[in-house]
């Protein structure tokens, strides 16, 4: 059973930082790209990074660039996300999702997880 288990979320103020935890089980961690993805209330799920586990390939939206850094922990079946520089309008609950490619488009992924979620105060 492929399981997704995200950690890491919490209130920072802006400017802050926080790193999220994607812990993955399940499949085989290495032909797979884990995506991030973010969904605000009343907003449609954006993609924000995404990760080819096995290439080390890695791809962000343009609002996060520079300020976000994915990466991932072979040996522990873990992709983490570094946010730097949080702002207000971050504020989301965050997900990671497992796929066959590392696109920022929903619906490329197959399995999802439970969310985290991430509050940046002004």
């Amino acid at each position: 059973e492929v399981q997704l288990v995200e950690s890491g979320g919490g209130t920072v103020q802006a400017g802050g930082s926080l790193r999220l935890s994607c812990a993955a089980s399940g499949f085989a961690f290495e032909r797979y790209a884990i995506g991030w993805f973010r969904q605000a209330p009343g907003k449609e799920r954006q993609g924000i990074s995404a990760i080819d586990i096995g290439y080390g390939s890695t791809s962000y939206a343009d609002i996060v660039q520079g300020r976000f850094t994915i990466s991932s922990d072979k040996a522990k079946n873990t992709v983490y996300l570094q946010m730097r520089n949080l702002k207000p309008e971050d504020t989301a609950v965050y997900y990671c999702a497992a796929g066959p490619s590392a696109v920022l488009t929903a619906i490329a992924y197959n399995d999802w997880g439970q969310g985290t979620q991430v509050t940046v105060s002004s």
